[in-house]
């Protein structure tokens, strides 16, 4: 559908990772929850004085990240295969209501979705773009702390699983690196739940640590080797090829474009018209 934003673009946006707020409803057993899911964007969008809402949806896993990273988010297929086949029917039935509350969101907000493309890239290249693309001011609904790389002046997330807002002003609340070194850690310490590994050792407060003496993870793996004892470090020094694998894998802000690609960008501009 066109997108039929307010011309005159008085507030800001809301854009809404789809499935991941659909998981709300899963994780307390229901299956009926299309018009709850509705009621509950458009509160958000009243809330946060959102004029604009864009919903964001997974087209499957990202080809371009499984290109790089083979064994992207397998975890989460083997995780399925081992589910019951109680469970998988549940699934099953939480996801035709999903696909039934896309449409009905569809028919009030423009929907973004593309095949082999995830909703965090979508929202990045939003992000990366709002001025061309008028969004003002957004307010990113998502648990998902990926998320939180988007975060910037006049960019903030709110999870509905801890009823949480995360900003500029609140930040060092959530994490004890900058805005800016925020890929640098995770680019040491991976993401288990996406199947990326980091450096064995490195958890965030050592991350954290070496981010503060050496600089960002790049600066790190220039430096490389670095001189101690530790296990930690000597498993940096092994594996530094990581940190920049870790990097195309998961700045959302600057390798967004290239994992959407550019027809579906052309998809993007025609539902959200400049």
């Amino acid at each position: 559908m066109a997108l039929s934003f307010n011309s005159q673009r008085k507030e800001g946006t809301l854009i809404v990772d789809a499935l991941n707020l659909a998981f709300r409803w899963k994780h307390q057993g229901r299956t009926d929850f299309r018009y709850e899911y509705e009621k509950t964007v458009k509160s958000l969008a009243d809330s946060y004085k959102c004029e604009n809402v864009i919903m964001t949806a997974d087209g499957g896993s990202s080809e371009y990240r499984k290109a790089i990273l083979p064994d992207y988010k397998q975890n989460r297929k083997d995780k399925y295969a081992t589910q019951t086949e109680e469970e998988k029917i549940a699934f099953e039935e939480f996801f035709e209501e999903y696909q039934a509350t896309l449409e009905l969101m569809e028919e009030s907000f423009p929907l973004l979705r593309f095949e082999g493309v995830e909703a965090d890239d979508i929202a990045a290249h939003l992000v990366k773009y709002k001025d061309k693309y008028g969004l003002g001011s957004i307010w990113l609904i998502s648990s998902d702390r990926d998320w939180d790389l988007l975060i910037q002046d006049n960019v903030s997330r709110f999870s509905y699983v801890n009823r949480k807002e995360v900003k500029i002003e609140n930040w060092h609340d959530h994490y004890e690196v900058t805005p800016e070194q925020y890929i640098s850690l995770k680019c040491l310490t991976g993401d288990k739940g996406d199947n990326v590994p980091g450096i064995t050792g490195i958890g965030p407060k050592r991350a954290a640590s070496l981010i503060t003496e050496y600089g960002d993870a790049l600066t790190i793996y220039d430096s490389l080797p670095l001189p101690s004892k530790y296990k930690h470090i000597q498993e940096l020094n092994a594996s530094g090829e990581r940190i920049l694998q870790n990097y195309e894998l998961m700045d959302l802000m600057s390798y967004c474009d290239d994992a959407i690609g550019a027809s579906n960008i052309a998809g993007i501009e025609e539902k959200i018209a400049c």
